[in-house]
């Protein structure tokens, strides 16, 4: 069905990726899309019925000025949806890992949404929209040597479950899109940050890790993507059904993940290991 290009969406993190796939699919689908940048418009510059919007999703005053940006352009019509897609990926041991990057790791992925949402709520409202969380499945499945991943995740599905009631009374409906590993930069710049983060480590610490980390770069190796346009052509149909599911998957390892996730703990655990070739516990302790 043909969409009124009055239509407006609000997109994070637009500029690369699944961001920037989602927003030339949703331009090419008839909406307007309001593209939230925090630096460069990458290969954005000129596409029809694309606008770029500066944005900081940590930062509250940044979130708001965009907003009102937004605000001003869309007028009464408001938003048909958000889409909080901005995030990043800090892998590596949490012992080794500096506080910082723990500190940005939450920032950007559960903070950065629960901005972004309080502030275009008003937008949403009047255009009688939805909200569309960009989680992973890490949310639901916990990966040793992303921990921190997993908790910003985790933390952003249980926000959009607490406001899929909040804002029941007015209608906006919330979804969660949860991609699998997908073709971008994201991981090239998660493992130099742990590159960054290793060698600032102690050497004694870095050593008790040394065999795990090489298993786990053994196995991110052998992991497939997919296309960033095949998770666009996802949240794109979160966009347009007339009632969103709660719950969208993008990819067979994001499916996997809800296998994993139905397991009894200590058989996931056991399956988690195996697959990232890692050793149990030396000690003996509950399987529960």
């Amino acid at each position: 069905m043909p969409v009124d290009r009055s239509s407006g969406v609000f997109i994070t993190g637009a500029a690369a990726g699944i961001g920037a796939a989602t927003v030339r699919r949703l331009a090419a689908d008839g909406y307007t899309v309001y593209a939230g940048i925090h630096r460069d418009t990458g290969s954005l510059d000129g596409l029809p019925g694309v606008r770029p919007v500066r944005i900081d999703v940590t930062d509250p005053d940044s979130v708001a000025a965009a907003a009102g940006q937004v605000a001003a352009a869309a007028g009464r019509a408001g938003l048909h949806a958000l889409v909080n897609n901005a995030g990043i990926v800090v892998q590596g041991a949490l012992e080794l890992t500096p506080p910082a990057d723990l500190e940005r790791q939450l920032a950007v992925n559960a903070l950065g949404p629960a901005y972004v949402t309080r502030e275009f709520l008003p937008l949403l409202r009047a255009g009688h929209g939805r909200v569309i969380n960009i989680s992973a499945p890490t949310a639901r499945v916990h990966f040793p040597f992303l921990s921190m991943l997993s908790a910003s995740k985790a933390a952003l599905s249980a926000l959009s479950d607490a406001l899929r009631l909040e804002l029941a009374p007015w209608g906006i409906a919330v979804a969660v899109v949860e991609p699998g590993a997908t073709d971008t930069r994201i991981f090239a710049k998660a493992a130099a940050g742990e590159e960054k983060a290793l060698g600032q480590a102690d050497p004694g610490q870095l050593a008790l890790y040394q065999a795990q980390l090489a298993a786990v770069a053994a196995a991110q190796g052998r992991q497939r993507t997919a296309a960033a346009e095949s998770v666009a052509r996802v949240i794109a149909a979160a966009v347009a059904a007339r009632a969103p599911r709660r719950r969208y998957t993008a990819g067979m390892d994001a499916r996997l993940a809800g296998v994993l996730a139905a397991l009894p703990a200590g058989l996931r655990d056991r399956a988690i290991r195996l697959v990232l070739g890692l050793p149990g516990s030396a000690a003996k302790g509950s399987t529960a």
